[in-house]
């Protein structure tokens, strides 16, 4: 990969590392800032109402992907990119201003739910834009390598999180964490979210993107070029499925699970998550190469197997694992299992797609997928836990695992695709059939 690759790839990594630190620390700090935000009552309604909110920007996201990625394909990915991360910078400085419960009653949820609904604005076209940045901007043999860097980021800005949470956790009190150090990582991500606009301005636009010639393409962007190629946006929607499920259940709800279900203490569990993650981040560039190699599906059948029949005994030993190295083992497991996802979909996802409207192609399928399935996981997960069926939602996760190992074992293969050809092929064709279609190599 030459110096310019890397830039480009840096770029567009850090400026998703800061997009998701501010996603993902409203999650991993609301057991702190619940209560803050809702009349005195039940913990755990309290966490349910604050998650409900959480689970509302993903239902944002589907706008946002509509949004961005029709900017991405008709105005370029550095347009969307710049976007994005203004918008995630807004809505931190939101939360880090919004009134408490005692000051303002629900108008600080109020805030806090237009923030959210900010941030799902700027994930739902961030995944889409740096997924599609990623994969356009490195060579065609190591396309799985460097897409894996969205998940590297993704996973950074989850550690940085913690990292903080847990700095905090042993410098302030229990009482002064949940009165108001829990603004602290909201200013941070505000002020990071600024530096990486400023990157951003200056970043470089893609040589698929500049040289295809989407961008004189009349319906580029477009719902209506999108429908051409409705098999292949059900198929990220259905590869999805299983796959944010399981994320989410072992990155953002991982530690809140420790703690509530499992009766391990605040500090360990985070610090369980952050260890659990680190090595996780360190593993997907491995599992992007190996892709590179012996091609996607592999490592897509290899998650969702694992997930269907490992998930139900993992989050069973979990909930009595009790000390950080049991649980810290068992967390590793799964989050290696996941790897199998989450170090290839995104250039599975854009590699499916032409040039012109592969922004919009990646982006609005996965932002519903992620609205119905990896935004309600939390949600979903207490919803057993105060039915008292906790271990309902462990089969829940399996289940979803369940179904996209139907759809990995029947699609093809995406990893010799010409990114290039794919486009040309749309020109020709775009009145047929999917041209996706016919340039993918067919699974053996």
């Amino acid at each position: 990969m030459g110096r310019e690759q890397w830039k480009k790839i840096w770029v567009g990594s850090a400026g998703n590392m800061v997009e998701w630190f501010d996603w993902f620390v409203y999650a991993t700090f609301a057991v702190y800032f619940a209560d803050s935000f809702f009349p005195e009552g039940n913990e755990t309604a309290n966490l349910m109402n604050t998650m409900g909110i959480f689970a509302v920007g993903f239902f944002m996201r589907p706008v946002g992907g509509w949004l961005l990625g029709r900017i991405g394909d008709r105005k370029g990915r550095k347009a969307a990119l710049t976007l994005t991360v203004t918008l995630m910078s807004a809505s931190a400085i939101l939360i880090a201003i919004a009134p408490t419960y005692e000051v303002a009653g629900y108008g600080g949820v109020a805030v806090l739910l237009v923030a959210r609904l900010l941030q799902g604005l700027s994930v739902g076209g961030e995944y889409a834009a740096s997924a599609t940045y990623l994969t356009e901007a490195s060579a065609p043999d190591r396309r799985g390598f460097a897409s894996s860097f969205q998940y590297v980021s993704m996973t950074a800005g989850q550690l940085i999180g913690l990292g903080l949470q847990i700095v905090l956790q042993r410098n302030m009190s229990e009482a002064a964490l949940h009165s108001w150090g829990w603004r602290i990582p909201f200013v941070v991500g505000a002020l990071g979210a600024a530096v990486v606009f400023y990157l951003r301005r200056s970043m470089l636009e893609t040589e698929v993107y500049a040289e295809s010639g989407a961008a004189d393409q009349e319906d580029r962007g477009t719902l209506k070029a999108l429908w051409r190629h409705r098999r292949e946006a059900f198929l990220v929607m259905a590869l999805t499925m299983g796959g944010t499920v399981a994320y989410y259940t072992y990155t953002t709800y991982l530690s809140k699970f420790l703690s509530t279900s499992a009766g391990m203490d605040k500090p360990t569990a985070s610090l369980v998550s952050f260890c659990a993650l680190f090595v996780f981040m360190c593993v997907q560039p491995l599992a992007g190469m190996v892709s590179d190699r012996i091609g996607r599906r592999p490592l897509l059948i290899t998650f969702a197997v694992g997930s269907t029949f490992l998930t139900v005994p993992i989050m069973t030993m979990l909930k009595h694992a009790g000390t950080f190295w049991p649980a810290f083992g068992l967390a590793l497991l799964a989050l290696v299992v996941v790897t199998g996802y989450t170090s290839i979909n995104a250039c599975v996802k854009a590699e499916l797609f032409p040039t012109g409207i592969r922004a919009l192609g990646v982006a609005l399928p996965y932002a519903i997928a992620n609205a119905l399935f990896g935004g309600t996981a939390e949600y979903v997960a207490l919803w057993f836990k105060k039915a008292g069926i906790e271990s309902g939602f462990y089969w829940y996760v399996a289940g979803c695992a369940a179904v996209s190992l139907v759809v990995y074992l029947t699609m093809r293969e995406t990893r010799d695709i010409d990114l290039g050809r794919v486009g040309a092929r749309d020109t020709d064709r775009a009145s047929t059939e999917p041209s996706g279609a016919t340039s993918v190599t067919p699974a053996s």
